[in-house]
């Protein structure tokens, strides 16, 4: 049976009346309509009484075999392919670890650029893929990086970037040696069954002893090539920049000796995503590394449930490509919704067939979906339950900036360890702002609205306040797992909560060599007052947080605040990436118990 399936779909493979069935089901003290996603232990219930083993088919499978309904094989594909037909591709290589062990500093120093920076608490949120040249053997050779969050709640977006991977770089710190993270992205590389390089990170602090990260590896299978093992052990220091070429170089050998890396660019393109957001003036923006094939703007492409034609194409240092070949990291923008972080793509010869088979994954995934939430509860317990006033249901809807960071948020959640008298359910989870419709949905099931990175638009804002809908927002993963564990646990102790003060939207951003840009505002509602925290919002995604309103100004006047509907000059100190549309919203720290 798939996913999802229903009493009927069972009946109609045993040649039986579904009716039949629901009275079967309901003797067993299993109340299900005819046409209900069932969950798998209810078939099991059900197929163990009239004889039969039930088996669910994986998703993976699944998927195969609706490919095949429309003459895409992958695995055949791969089987027809010549030695002719195979060129080299570059290595895809992981970069994992414990966190705070320096992985984004040494892509940082690999990439010459500053990635660390944006990222909240400095701790990695999302993955980025990006592709660095180095010379070795006489010819400039290309290395493709994905950076994984190295947090435990992103275990489900590591190991997705194991599976695309050629070459695992572990990431340990000389001064802090191995730690349970570190042992975690290890099993992940090794379940994965991809060669390992150690980078031994802060070797040039004090108290480094590198020497001690390699005698503690060879308890988990890794010995250095100076014990006689076969795993290359590099020393490097991120901050100071150094062993990165030595470290490039222990890849590339690598790869050389053990893996082969050879793929055929002349066919359609198959890959994975391996990001993706919601951009207003993009639409859904889906980063992707093509595995074999050459994508080409103008081609029809389904990656998940998620459809449409390539619209444009933008590399790793944002400049447009009109293709790329395997191995090769683009933005993809042209889809008609955002994609999982994860999901296979494939192109397909019409925009039709690719409709289609979006259209088919998204009904499998929403019957999935159902049988999931569908909570089992015999009739006798469900009885005694409401007598004695047991059941209590947290229902949560999660909204994020990007697919990977809600899909590792709702994974966390669900981990939480709670006694039976409560339960937790996920009723609704997107990428983008949080909107009106979601704040519908909290009033009608009683939910918690949790945003990730994200803020709500005002007609959103207004309504829960009127509904009174509550709704969270957090920057930095383990804060809501924390709150709705505790909130779960009930162990809210009364704490400070931010509350918006003010908010204003710039009409204008006006230049000066001496003070950086001003932004020509209008305030929108609330007060903005000189000195306050403040954040710039585009599109009800949150650019940058941590700000301070440093000079506020009415015509040349300087002023301590200024009042809904009045214009303004507001001066937000280095912060200079203002455009006009943007709202800068001023935020205060007010106690709030907490029931």
């Amino acid at each position: 049976m798939r996913r999802g399936a229903s009493i009927a779909d069972f009946a109609e493979k045993i040649d039986a009346s579904p009716g039949d069935l629901v009275t079967v089901l309901f003797h067993l003290g299993e109340m299900a309509t005819a046409t209900e996603s069932l969950d798998e232990a209810t078939f099991e219930l059900l197929g163990a009484e009239l004889g039969y083993r039930i088996q669910i088919v994986s998703p993976e499978d699944e998927d195969k075999e609706l490919l095949e309904g429309f003459d895409i094989d992958l695995e055949q594909e791969l089987e027809d392919e010549t030695d002719e037909d195979l060129v080299y591709r570059s290595p895809v290589v992981t970069v994992m670890g414990h966190v705070d062990h320096g992985k984004t500093r040494l892509l940082d120093a690999i990439r010459g650029a500053n990635v660390i920076e944006g990222e909240a608490g400095g701790i990695t949120q999302h993955i980025g893929a990006y592709q660095v040249w180095q010379e070795h053997e006489g010819e400039d050779r290309a290395i493709t990086f994905i950076d994984t969050p190295g947090h435990e709640a992103f275990t489900a977006m590591r190991a997705r970037g194991a599976q695309v991977t050629d070459i695992a770089i572990l990431v340990v710190a000389a001064d802090d040696g191995i730690m349970p993270q570190t042992i975690e992205a290890l099993n992940h590389a090794q379940a994965a069954n991809v060669p390992i390089v150690v980078a031994v990170n802060k070797v040039d602090k004090e108290g480094a002893n590198p020497a001690k990260v390699r005698q503690q590896l060879t308890e988990y299978g890794l010995v250095t090539e100076e014990y006689g093992g076969d795993t290359m052990f590099v020393d490097v220091s991120a901050l100071a920049r150094t062993g990165i070429e030595e470290l490039l170089e222990a890849v590339l050998l690598t790869a050389d000796a053990g893996l082969d890396l050879r793929a055929n660019p002349n066919k359609e393109a198959r890959g994975v995503a391996i990001e993706a957001r919601l951009d207003k003036g993009r639409g859904a923006v889906a980063t992707v590394l093509i595995q074999s094939g050459t994508l080409r703007v103008g081609d029809a492409i389904v990656a998940g449930t998620a459809y449409g034609r390539v619209r444009a194409m933008v590399d790793d240092r944002g400049e447009l490509v009109h293709e790329a070949g395997p191995s090769m990291p683009v933005q993809v923008q042209g889809l008609s919704s955002v994609p999982r972080a994860g999901d296979s793509f494939i192109v397909t010869e019409e925009d039709r067939t690719a409709r289609q088979i979006a259209e088919k994954r998204e009904a499998v995934e929403r019957n999935a979906q159902l049988a999931k939430a569908r909570k089992r509860l015999s009739l006798e317990d469900f009885k005694l339950a409401l007598e004695q006033g047991k059941v209590e249901t947290l229902n949560l809807i999660i909204k994020g900036d990007v697919s990977g960071a809600v899909e590792a948020l709702e994974e966390s959640l669900m981990k939480i360890e709670i006694d039976d008298t409560v339960d937790l359910r996920i009723i609704h989870r997107g990428v983008g702002g949080v909107t009106e419709s979601d704040v519908n949905l909290a009033t009608v099931d009683s939910a918690v609205i949790i945003g990730f990175n994200v803020r709500p638009d005002p007609k959103a804002r207004e309504r829960a306040a009127r509904e009174g809908v509550d709704i969270r927002f957090y920057n930095v993963i383990y804060a809501a797992i924390e709150d709705v564990e505790n909130s779960l646990k009930g162990m809210l102790k009364p704490e400070f909560e931010e509350k918006q003060s003010g908010v204003a939207e710039i009409r204008e951003v006006f230049r000066s060599s001496k003070f950086g840009n001003i932004a020509g505002c209008i305030v929108r509602s609330g007060t903005i007052t000189r000195n306050a925290k403040a954040r710039v919002i585009r599109d009800g995604v949150v650019l940058a947080d941590g700000l301070a309103i440093e000079s506020l100004r009415r015509f040349k006047d300087d002023v301590t605040e200024v009042r809904t509907d009045f214009e303004c000059g507001i001066g937000l100190g280095k912060f200079n990436d203002l455009q006009i549309g943007d709202e800068i919203e001023t935020t205060e720290m007010v106690e709030k118990p907490r029931v």
